[in-house]
């Protein structure tokens, strides 16, 4: 069914929804409107058919019957192999900077789970998605036939070299991080059109919209973001790789901002969160976050490698002042500075807290050590109310490790 068809076949199906008896739905169909309402909308996603799109496509289908519970969070799931399917937030973000068109043919980079593929065939006509991971490659071209995407085109292969036999693309969507634009995804983006992709280092990269203008490149850069990274070829020609024996926080101070646009450097995955330029504790910067509803993300992150069979022990501080914080529904949903640790293939193995905090406080340095397990090669850290409620303001985010 093109995608044409398959928007107004949706439409009319929507509309009918409210009438239809609750057995006739699918389990996950308030799930989803929720996800829309609670964590897109807010965050400023207002394009019709990419609010349409994610109303639409049952993404609890594209990950493990056992993560199902998690589909329609707003958040990363694994789906093996290393790799994960991103928040609903990102993908809806990708897809709304690309500002895809019904009569549009997309190159997607990164197929992996065929989620970000399928929202794309909900709006546009031909989609053509290439996946390096043989194994997951397969599962996901399965997967969007079995639902339907015959508009949706899937192949194993490096992405970095593109699919030039269907080329020129109106847009291209790359859903893992280059170190640098790869030349043949520039060569094959047609006159008028737009790429989005995720540039930089491996725990370091911000979003750019490429446009396609007289034949040259037009570059925009956008927010922060933390992808895996491009393999194969892309991989191969990295210059810049990070050290996992000295891992840091870059701009815990909040006092970066390099591109001069008032929005905080460095952070990733910002909900919710203000970038105050004084009323600091250290120096006159700050981040504020302000949340009134519970399981609402307000926080933002940072990614790094750390080498547990090297490194013991970790240190961490931080400032903060809040106002009327409360956890939220969840064991999860707690605000103070979190830090997940995950293995090699990615999989998640434990993780700290600076906190809870709850209630109200005048500024105070919070501090905490704790041992680095020893199978752990990356790390997150994350700071905000984490799906509690309230106002969270915060300062001077420092790490110290030290070998075992």
């Amino acid at each position: 069914m093109r995608a044409t068809t398959r928007f107004l076949v949706s439409l009319v199906l929507t509309s009918m929804v409210g009438s239809l008896p609750a057995q006739e739905r699918d389990q996950f169909y308030d799930q989803r409107l929720e996800m829309v309402h609670t964590f897109l909308i807010p965050e400023g996603i207002t394009n019709k058919r990419v609010v349409h799109a994610l109303k639409t496509v049952k993404r609890h289908e594209f990950v493990s019957q056992f993560r199902q519970k998690y589909a329609y969070h707003d958040v990363a799931i694994e789906i093996g192999y290393g790799q994960t399917i991103s928040p609903p937030y990102i993908v809806a973000y990708m897809t709304q900077v690309l500002d895809p068109q019904p009569d549009d043919k997309v190159l997607e980079i990164g197929t992996g789970s065929g989620y970000q593929a399928a929202v794309l065939g909900e709006i546009c006509d031909e989609v053509y998605s290439i996946e390096i991971v043989e194994q997951l490659g397969v599962k996901a071209g399965n997967k969007l036939k079995e639902l339907g995407y015959d508009n949706i085109h899937t192949k194993v292969g490096d992405g970095y070299l593109g699919w030039p036999e269907h080329a020129p693309f109106d847009k291209i969507i790359v859903t893992c991080s280059p170190e640098k634009i790869p030349k043949p995804l520039a060569d094959q983006l047609a006159e008028g059109g737009k790429m989005v992709v995720p540039v930089g280092e491996r725990y370091q990269q911000v979003f750019y919209l490429l446009e396609k203008r007289d034949g040259k490149l037009v570059e925009t850069e956008l927010i922060p973001t933390l992808f895996v990274p491009m393999t194969g070829e892309s991989e191969k020609n990295r210059e810049v790789r990070p050290n996992p024996l000295a891992p840091k926080i870059v701009n815990g101070s909040f006092e970066l901002d390099d591109n001069k646009d008032g929005k905080l450097d460095n952070w990733h995955y910002q909900r919710q969160m203000k970038y105050l330029l004084s009323g600091g504790l250290h120096g006159d910067r700050c981040v504020r976050f302000f949340n009134l509803t519970p399981g609402q993300p307000a926080q933002a992150l940072q990614g790094m490698g750390i080498d547990g069979r090297v490194l013991g022990t970790i240190r961490l501080q931080v400032s903060a002042t809040f106002e009327n914080l409360r956890s939220g529904t969840n064991d999860f949903e707690k605000p103070g500075l979190q830090v997940f640790f995950y293995d090699y293939r990615r999989k998640y193995i434990t993780g700290e807290m600076v906190g809870p905090w709850t209630g109200n406080s005048p500024w105070r340095t919070y501090k905490k050590t704790f041992s680095i397990p020893l199978d752990a090669r990356e790390m997150i850290v994350q700071v905000g109310i984490n799906g509690g409620t309230g106002k969270l303001i915060l300062d001077d985010v420092r790490m110290e490790v030290e070998k075992r």
